[in-house]
């Protein structure tokens, strides 16, 4: 399978909505218009495309400097497993090479889990940190 992964510049509903619906993330598709807010508040949104489709995005907030939050990572499940959630978080790594951290929040899934050992990323507490949430 060939894909290219650019920046996504241009916030379609009719492309994001279905992805996010696909993979279960409901509290945005409730929320259309927070998602497309935020996306144009975002550091950094990079897409994943097959052809002229839309299979995955990276989406990241943060100064860039000393920080870099993943806020959305989402491939279509049938594109899964398909090495395009990796390419899009080392695209977004090669974006801000420098950056002092670069954190985000997942399930506690074994998936999960693995797919971000596997790229770099280490559980807070295993670092002596703790993250805090405060939901709506």
């Amino acid at each position: 399978m060939e894909y290219r992964i650019t920046e996504y510049t241009a916030y379609s509903k009719a492309e994001i909505l279905p992805l996010y619906a696909a993979v279960g993330w409901t509290n945005y598709t409730d929320c259309p218009e927070m998602l497309r807010q935020a996306y144009g508040h975002s550091l950094c949104t990079l897409a994943a495309y097959d052809s002229e489709e839309l299979v995955g995005v990276i989406r990241a907030v943060g100064d860039g400097y000393s920080i870099v939050f993943v806020q959305d990572l989402l491939v279509y499940p049938e594109y899964q497993r398909q090495g395009i959630g990796t390419a899009l978080l080392t695209a977004l790594k090669g974006r801000f090479p420098n950056v002092y951290q670069m954190e985000l929040l997942t399930d506690d899934k074994a998936p999960s889990r693995a797919f971000y050992e596997a790229n770099g990323f280490a559980e807070a507490s295993s670092l002596g940190c703790l993250a805090y949430i405060k939901m709506k």
